[in-house]
């Protein structure tokens, strides 16, 4: 079987993508219908992770505001103009497939955000995860009130985390 490697996303995945999202967040479900519309408003940042004829993971990222997550399982409506970041919305990987397939695609994250002029990376850090977004350049920011309150639909322990590409 070949090493398992990152695709762009299509239409066609979404249910594959959506039994993903499922399986590894439970308990931050979001509507194939959210899903489908980060991949109709930035497919370049939307990816599937490829193992054999299969789909194992997925990962969407948009331009976005730094400080101001959106809404779990929110319909955006539309992407700001004024984007300073390009958010990592979520990566989710099968079990049997992690291990080291995670960097690639922040690697297409972050030169996605070099050619739009963003020199800045954000994300949620859900469940355990922050370890791993640490070893990939992301750092925790310290949280106000109002980003304090954001993060507790994201579950215990989420961390809202930033990686400034002009200091790599």
């Amino acid at each position: 079987m070949s090493k398992p490697h990152w695709r762009p996303a299509h239409a066609s995945d979404l249910p594959a993508i959506s039994a993903i999202a499922a399986r590894i967040h439970p308990a931050l479900p979001e509507s194939p219908e959210v899903l489908a519309e980060k991949m109709r408003l930035y497919p370049d940042g939307c990816r599937v992770l490829i193992a054999g004829d299969e789909i194992a993971g997925y990962g969407l990222a948009h331009p976005w505001k730094q400080h101001r997550i959106p809404p779990l399982d929110g319909l955006l409506a539309r992407l700001p103009d004024d984007a300073d970041c390009l958010y990592v919305h979520d990566v989710a990987v099968l079990p049997d497939f992690r291990g080291g397939v995670v960097r690639p695609y922040v690697a297409d994250v972050e030169q996605l955000a070099r050619a739009s002029g963003i020199a800045t990376l954000a994300l949620v850090s859900v469940y355990t995860t922050r370890p791993l977004w640490q070893r990939l350049g992301f750092r925790p920011v310290t949280a106000d009130a109002a980003l304090r309150a954001k993060l507790a639909s994201y579950g215990e322990g989420s961390t809202y985390m930033l990686r400034d590409l002009t200091a790599a």
